[in-house]
């Protein structure tokens, strides 16, 4: 089973950035998503990227702000997010799962999240 491990979120400002990180022990050839949970609210689909990177996937939240990427040479895969809001705050997991699913049941393996706070 593919281990992953989250990084780079914390405290930012309304209309300021973060980049997450998600990085990946062993080869996998899955594609990655990105979830997030809010306090109070079901885990939602965030943006999610083929085994290649050619293909994407975003919630319409996000679009226009947010990019997925991957390099799959260091096995990691990154959430660029741009113009961040309050209520992007969330706990943000990457997992490993099924060809641009966006429900978290198609997802095998998951992170253990990593916080973003915007304040306003």
């Amino acid at each position: 089973q593919v281990q992953l491990v989250e990084s780079g979120g914390g405290l930012v400002q309304a209309g300021g950035s973060l980049r997450l990180s998600c990085a990946a022990s062993g080869r996998s050839r899955y594609a990655m998503g990105w979830f997030r949970q809010a306090p109070g609210k079901e885990r939602e689909f965030v943006a999610a990227i083929t085994w290649s990177g050619g293909n994407t996937r975003y919630t319409d939240s996000v679009k226009g702000r947010f990019t997925i990427s991957r390099d799959s040479a260091k096995n990691t895969v990154y959430l660029q997010m741009n113009s961040l809001k309050p209520e992007d705050t969330a706990v943000y997991y990457c997992a490993t799962g099924n060809y641009l699913a966006t429900n978290d049941n198609e997802y095998y393996s998951w992170g253990q999240g990593t916080q973003v706070t915007v304040s306003s």
